[in-house]
């Protein structure tokens, strides 16, 4: 293999501990590997063989992925979602990793062909080069911040070639795979962006956009603002707006669900059990009888940040996404210092703060939740199970209102539920019930699913499919809209009757204001932040910085309205401040431009790819794979 010869190295001549030390920080590392050709490997050929076609999930320009080589990159992926901390994954959660998975795997087969007509190739040489160089891109960042790889805190070439020299061949493979995974992109990256270039010309342009300002005065006629007396709509009116609009008004699945939810709300008790155990953690923290790492690890019920040890990172004193009595209490510790229990929304938290610097502080926590405990936790789940015999995956929707009266709770209309949004009750997002919606039938109801703030059995009451609608179940829309369309026209006659009464007028605020008209001063403000009245209206914007102090412009049509303009000022960019920064200006743009072009190629690529996607057969429930 050609990593053997990447270093004369003698395992025997490192100490054990660390080859033990090294072997240890590579386990979360398989979990980020590319795996999805090594499975095209060693179980595609084989299901090509032995599958036929009933379990082919996707095809690619005629290539298969089955359902044994999907699902294997799917698991591996969730599984890491759930390394990470992400813990128990909802339906729409796992869904968007697998939407992830198809696109990636999509993606991949696309490339593959594309380097393949390029002639894009991976050598042993360059293998080797790659390697010495750096540790693969995918993986870089849990390298580097790796202990095991640094000397005196720093990332360290020689360790990460070393451990390479001396790791199990499987290990090898898979990095080698890696490399082979990102060698090709980057040299179809080169490809694709070798003719990028930027001006100077176009950088001063942009710029200049973002630095030259103008104020102008401006007599706007807005079409929302003229009354509907003057825009009436006939019947014939709105068909022929609704016929010529058909796409305007297409629309996604709806389902409207009805529900019965077993509280789960914690009471006094459960309250002062939280606490408790909030301060016999801190005790124990405090005594060194555990690492406040470790505790937040097991014990906070914040699992993204107790995967981390509790790590928060650097937190503004006043950041606006926290809780208001977290950051009270955060601001009161000084560095080191361990809170008593805060009470916020989410629970009772221990804060420690590791570091400050100007407004704000580098903070760990261990949340432990306010949730149902000892009886009040026995009762609730019995009902739960109750309502689980009772009502949950049946068919016959009357089941779930025998439920509601035998546990004396009530029936809810949930609010309507669009295809691809989360339902949320209140506060609360519910999980798993927006996938199971349009995988229902009308009448059937759902499992049990646990939220945070009940348990909740879901039914079905109807689901309008997508599509166009009928003209009835839109008539408002449509109203609204042809009644605009007649607005404009309106409005466009009030502009022009006010151009006639100020266009010999030296002055447009003098005359409009003598006038009545509704005339006014905006700026000074830049083409790329323009004043709220004009944002919608990119030619009205560029008229402003197009006309000299005094010129007038004539009647302007913009998407909400209709505008008359005078220059007041103008206030040039700056030119030596441009020449001093342009080196990193241009750097950036060529960095972004290049990005840009190969995201358009992806994307024309995908465009013009032959994609068959089964997952909705092949997935749905009681379907049969054939594997």
């Amino acid at each position: 293999m050609w990593l053997l010869d990447l270093w004369p190295f003698n395992p025997a001549g490192v100490p054990f501990s660390m080859m033990r030390s090294m072997r240890a920080s590579a386990k979360y590392i398989f979990y980020v590997l590319a795996v999805a050709f090594i499975v095209w490997l060693v179980v595609g050929q084989v299901t090509e063989i032995l599958g036929g076609a009933r379990d082919v999930v996707l095809k690619v320009d005629g290539q298969d992925v089955r359902l044994q080589q999907f699902q294997a990159v799917f698991q591996s992926a969730l599984e890491e979602q759930r390394r990470q901390g992400a813990g128990r994954l909802s339906r729409e959660e796992e869904q968007r990793v697998q939407n992830q998975v198809t696109d990636q795997l999509i993606q991949g087969i696309l490339l593959q062909r594309e380097y393949r007509r390029l002639g894009i190739r991976v050598s042993d040489d360059e293998l080797r080069q790659a390697a010495r160089s750096s540790p693969p891109p995918q993986i870089l960042r849990q390298v580097a911040e790796d202990a095991t790889f640094q000397t005196n805190g720093q990332f360290d070439i020689t360790k990460w070639q070393r451990y390479l020299s001396s790791a199990p061949e499987e290990f090898r493979a898979q990095v080698e795979a890696l490399y082979r995974e990102y060698i090709p992109q980057r040299k179809l990256e080169e490809y694709l962006t070798a003719d990028v270039y930027v001006s100077d010309g176009k950088l001063w342009r942009i710029w200049r956009d973002q630095h030259e300002s103008v104020t102008v005065a401006v007599l706007a006629v807005m079409a929302d603002r003229m009354p509907d007396s003057l825009a009436p709509v006939t019947n014939a009116e709105l068909e022929r707006h609704y016929a010529a609009h058909k796409d305007a008004y297409k629309r996604p699945s709806i389902a409207w669900l009805s529900f019965v939810a077993v509280p789960r709300v914690p009471d006094a008790a459960d309250s002062a059990a939280a606490l408790a155990k909030a301060r016999e953690l801190r005790t124990q923290i405090a005594g060194a009888k555990v690492k406040f790492e470790d505790a937040a690890k097991r014990e906070s019920a914040d699992s993204a940040s107790g995967a981390r040890g509790g790590d928060l990172g650097w937190v503004k004193r006043n950041e606006p996404a926290f809780d208001p009595e977290f950051l009270a209490a955060m601001r009161r510790l000084h560095q080191g210092e361990l809170s008593q229990p805060v009470l916020s929304s989410f629970g009772y938290h221990l804060i420690r703060v590791e570091a400050a610097r100007g407004d704000s502080m580098h903070v760990r926590h261990i949340l432990i939740a306010i949730v149902p405990q000892g009886k009040h936790l026995e009762l609730v789940e019995a009902r739960a199970d109750t309502l689980d015999k009772l009502a949950a995956e049946q068919t016959d929707g009357g089941r779930l209102d025998s439920a509601a009266h035998v546990l004396s709770l009530p029936l809810v209309r949930a609010p309507k539920l669009v295809e691809g949004d989360r339902l949320r009750l209140g506060r609360y997002v519910i999980p798993d019930v927006s996938v199971w919606a349009f995988e229902a039938r009308a009448g059937e109801t759902s499992p049990v699913i646990e939220a945070a703030a009940a348990y909740y059995v879901f039914r079905l009451d109807s689901l309008f499919p997508a599509g166009l609608p009928p003209l009835a179940q839109v008539r408002d829309r449509v109203l609204a809209a042809a009644r605009y369309d007649k607005k404009k026209d309106v409005a466009r006659k009030r502009a022009d009757q006010a151009y006639s009464e100020v266009a010999q007028a030296a002055d447009l605020l003098a005359a409009g204001r003598a006038k009545g008209l509704p005339v006014e001063t905006l700026g000074p403000f830049t083409r790329l932040n323009p004043p709220g009245e004009l944002a919608r209206d990119p030619l009205v914007i560029g008229a402003a910085f197009g006309l000299r102090p005094g010129e007038k412009s004539g009647v302007l049509a913009g998407q909400t309205g209709f505008f008359i303009l005078q220059g007041i000022a103008r206030k040039p960019a700056d030119s030596t401040a441009w020449l001093a920064q342009r080196d990193q200006q241009r750097e950036a743009m060529l960095r972004n431009a290049g990005q840009a072009r190969v995201q358009q190629y992806l994307s024309a690529l995908r465009a013009q790819g032959k994609v068959v996607d089964r997952r909705k057969e092949i997935f749905r429930p009681g379907a049969s794979s054939g594997s």
